[in-house]
């Protein structure tokens, strides 16, 4: 079982049993999450930008925009990134106020941009990304023109240093507290698909594909 080193920016030191350095789990909370928040530093002022992302193998993938500044800042500069995200599965309810929590798998990694230029690889990213957001649906739809694709920048991020931290189970209450007429337990909580909702234009006799159904 493959897992990553434990650095001085990656070792879970509040809670540590909560630590999780598998790769194998981490990658598949990456798998499952759909949108991370990376942030960086330029000039001296540290930014976060939400993004959707996906992951091929050991590097993960955002794309954006040729236009985009901070795209382009961070594929010039490569400066130091982290990379965090978060997938909410519960809230924890307890007895007393302060023992309230939430049960959830987060992700916290550090990189280095690099621009990703060779056609195989840009490709590959792009299919990954769409049907992660919707399995089944870059086979489904129009494939990017040569202008859409040279408007397109995708960047990668070589994931060598990446820990988890993960929380499941009840409450844990006071002793004392155990004994009150407070009910107390786990919400669970999950993200749910929808019934798909038609473009308002959409052509008469296009039916939902069986993916999204």
């Amino acid at each position: 079982m493959s897992t990553f080193p434990i650095t001085d920016k990656t070792g879970i030191t509040r809670l540590a049993t909560r630590g999780v350095y598998d790769r194998e789990a981490i990658y598949g909370v990456l798998d499952e999450v759909l949108f991370c928040t990376l942030a960086y530093v330029r000039d001296g002022q540290p930014f976060q930008i939400p993004t959707g992302f996906c992951r091929m193998d050991d590097k993960l993938y955002i794309h954006g925009s040729v236009g985009s500044s901070y795209l382009r800042a961070m594929a010039s500069s490569k400066c130091p990134v982290c990379i965090s995200v978060t997938q909410l599965d519960g809230l924890v309810l307890a007895r007393s106020a302060f023992h309230h929590s939430v049960n959830y798998r987060s992700v916290v990694l550090f990189s280095t941009p690099e621009l990703v230029t060779g056609n195989d690889e840009l490709y590959r990213a792009l299919e990954t990304f769409t049907n992660k957001m919707c399995p089944g649906r870059w086979a489904d739809i129009r494939k990017p023109t040569d202008a859409e694709w040279k408007a397109t920048m995708v960047l990668s991020f070589k994931i060598e240093e990446a820990s988890a931290k993960v929380r499941t189970g009840p409450p844990i209450d006071d002793a004392d507290d155990y004994a009150l007429d407070i009910w107390a337990g786990v919400q669970p909580i999950k993200t749910v698909r929808g019934v798909p909702e038609a473009d308002p234009d959409l052509k008469a006799g296009v039916k939902v594909p069986e993916y999204l159904r």
